[in-house]
């Protein structure tokens, strides 16, 4: 059994499979892609994952992509030492139901602070032939990427953003009590609780904690989860924006 990981340190989508295989106790091989060189547009890279995202993970030779769809094939594969899917077939529907919240709201809203405040002196440094090449390069986030343009989102875009982060603690502390908590679902921690887990790091990465100041249920749930084993193996040096970035350090010392 070989697991090879092709991810990047500070991509949220890579350490939500990084916090599963750890918790299993799975060893990997990790292959670093620097995102902001485009590693992942490379075309041996493309010959793995068409979409030119990270991660992907190659277990035997096999090749699995998208990190959602990754997470419960290892909660399928290897539900030993723990699984993180519920056994009861209501609890797993509503998990999976959190599941396509999570990448439908938190985790795409978490791009537009995520490139505005740490990404964005990247792209302004570029030409806007520069910029236009390395957005029309990427299969997926082209739009994405246009729409931000070389001056970032607007404020209406950033504020949006917000809302929606928003409207995701409001979700998680719906499920926590209609639950039970500590986590989403209840008392076991499941792959809902490690989906959203890296929209709500990034966001205290980026300095914007104090919008769960006033939400303790958030805050416990936080501090839960990084209190977890899998998570300080996880979240390795360079992990974080602010350990790569130093305009951030600088932004939170503020």
């Amino acid at each position: 059994m070989a697991f090879t990981l092709y991810n990047a340190p500070q991509s949220t989508c890579s350490q939500r499979v990084r916090f599963a295989l750890n918790a299993k106790g799975l060893p990997f091989e990790e292959v670093h892609l620097d995102l902001l060189e485009g590693d992942q547009l490379k075309p041996d890279y493309l010959a793995l994952n068409p979409n030119g995202v990270v991660p992907t993970l190659d277990h035997d030779g096999r090749v699995i992509i998208d990190s959602s769809v990754i997470l419960e094939y290892l909660d399928e594969v290897f539900p030993e030492p723990v699984a993180f899917t519920p056994s009861d077939p209501l609890r797993r529907a509503a998990m999976r139901a959190l599941m396509r919240f999570i990448d439908e709201v938190p985790a795409a809203a978490v791009r537009v602070p995520t490139y505005n405040i740490a990404f964005l002196p990247r792209f302004a440094a570029m030409s806007e032939d520069e910029f236009l090449a390395f957005a029309e390069s990427k299969p997926l986030r082209r739009d994405f990427m246009l729409a931000m343009g070389r001056t970032g989102f607007p404020q209406k875009d950033m504020q949006a953003s917000l809302d929606k982060m928003n409207r995701t603690y409001a979700r998680m502390e719906q499920a926590i009590a209609a639950s039970g908590g500590p986590w989403l679902l209840g008392r076991d921690i499941t792959l809902a609780d490690i989906s959203v887990m890296p929209a709500i790091v990034r966001m205290d990465d980026l300095g914007l904690a104090a919008m769960w100041d006033d939400r303790p249920v958030i805050a416990r749930w936080y501090e839960a989860i990084r209190a977890h084993p899998a998570f300080r193996q996880t979240y390795y040096f360079g992990s974080l924006l602010t350990e790569r970035f130093p305009h951030l350090r600088e932004r939170r010392a503020s």
